[in-house]
């Protein structure tokens, strides 16, 4: 049984959200994987969803585009400010919008992604590592502090240079750059402090390299 979770989510509160695979084993091991996680996001942020996503993607374009248009007008469990996919974790940095809100979106995304990986690789058991885990976010310093950290996650663990992290396309990275356009990411509670967007992608990589050196003293001290 999951260990209880020995912090309350409080609603309006910001929160790192992170989990990884069992055993540490990747959970997203090619772009059919990645994409379906990254709907899998988008439609279980809103709380009052018709139908499981299962059902939804089986659906005409037309029925589906009746659900999408529904939930634009429904309120969302959690604002989606940053986050990142990678081989075999996840990071989010969320607001939570309604009572349990955190819980429900974590749950109903990772047991949906659970079932998919489980049906498409004839695997049982669970994928994801136990309870995830959730850091309460204290101030605008360590907001700025986790989001620049999820976003560089993919440099760190040299997955990818730093010179293609504006291209690394699951993460909410390539969405603060303004080079691509997703309306369930809310940047703005991020870009709002700094005077451009430059000035923000010029605060995420200034620090890559000492966050790299910090993720390797990490990994070596749990060697």
């Amino acid at each position: 049984m999951a260990s209880q979770r020995n912090i309350v989510l409080v609603t309006d509160s910001f929160y790192h959200v992170y989990n990884r695979g069992v055993e540490r084993r990747p959970v997203f091991i090619n772009r059919r994987g990645y994409q379906r996680a990254k709907q899998l996001i988008d439609y279980y942020l809103f709380s009052n969803v018709p139908v499981k996503f299962s059902r939804f993607y089986s659906l005409s374009y037309e029925k589906q585009q009746t659900i999408l248009l529904s939930l634009t007008n429904q309120q969302k469990l959690v604002d989606l400010i940053s986050y990142c996919l990678m081989p075999n974790h996840f990071h989010f940095l969320l607001r939570q919008r309604k009572e349990k809100g955190i819980a429900t979106f974590i749950s109903k995304f990772t047991n949906a992604y659970t079932k998919y990986f489980n049906t498409r690789y004839d695997r049982v058991g669970p994928l994801f590592q136990g309870i995830f885990k959730a850091v309460y976010v204290e101030t605008d310093e360590q907001l700025l502090h986790l989001s620049r950290y999820i976003h560089l996650n993919p440099v760190t663990s040299s997955l990818i240079n730093l010179q293609d992290l504006q291209g690394y396309e699951w993460s909410s990275f390539p969405v603060y750059s303004e080079e691509v356009h997703d309306k369930n990411i809310n940047k703005q509670i991020i870009l709002s402090i700094f005077p451009s967007i430059e000035s923000y992608k010029r605060f995420v990589f200034d620090q890559a390299d000492y966050a790299k050196t910090i993720h390797s003293l990490q990994h070596l001290s749990l060697e």
